[in-house]
């Protein structure tokens, strides 16, 4: 039963994430914020249905792992906006860490670590499931600002190189979806909806 509760603790925990919001609008809902569970459920469906483009193999069941849990950390550290300042990156990244030891190790062993393995994993972005991961976490705020004429690019005047760092993943990994990218932002910018530089 011990080993039930603490599994149930970290479910009932991460029901947090859903009061956590990002600066990304969901159009087809009168433009409100996002909140991080229901970036995490679209960025792992993303990824099941663009898996095909990936040029080297993915295994996606890790890839979506990767993906539902990726943001749990949120729930202690809050969200940055991915075009924040750059400096306030480096403390977010140690909030982020003392939030995964803490969520994950409501988990039972060997659960515990091992989630906590699959978040490092996909962190340090060195294999490639986890750059794939990346790359479908990267793509998706790209398609969705695209269909909202700009979206938080535009509200936050962000510019084109900016975005195109964001989605360095997919070039070499999946280059159909890297052209894309690149399309994309050649029309933002046409737009007006990114700052070209």
């Amino acid at each position: 039963m011990q080993k039930l509760d603490s599994q149930l603790a970290f479910i009932f925990e991460i029901d947090r994430l859903k009061a956590i919001y990002r600066r990304t609008m969901v159009k087809s809902d009168n433009n409100r914020q996002e909140n991080s569970a229901e970036h995490s459920w679209h960025i792992a469906l993303t990824a099941q249905v663009l898996q095909e483009y990936a040029e080297d193999e993915v295994d996606i069941n890790k890839v979506v792992s990767m993906l539902l849990i990726h943001d749990i950390v949120e729930i202690d550290a809050g969200d940055l906006f991915a075009f924040d300042d750059p400096q306030l990156f480096a403390a977010q990244e140690q909030k982020e860490i003392q939030a995964a030891e803490r969520i994950f190790g409501l988990l039972p062993q060997p659960q515990s670590q091992q989630f906590l393995q699959l978040w490092l994993e996909f962190e340090s972005a060195e294999t490639t499931d986890a750059r794939f991961a990346k790359a479908m976490d990267r793509i998706l705020p790209l398609v969705q600002n695209m269909a909202n004429q700009g979206g938080s690019w535009a509200i936050n005047k962000v510019t084109r190189q900016q975005v195109l760092q964001r989605n360095i993943y997919l070039q070499g990994l999946a280059p159909k979806l890297w052209e894309y990218v690149n399309q994309q932002l050649d029309q933002a910018c046409e737009k007006g909806w990114l700052i070209d530089n």
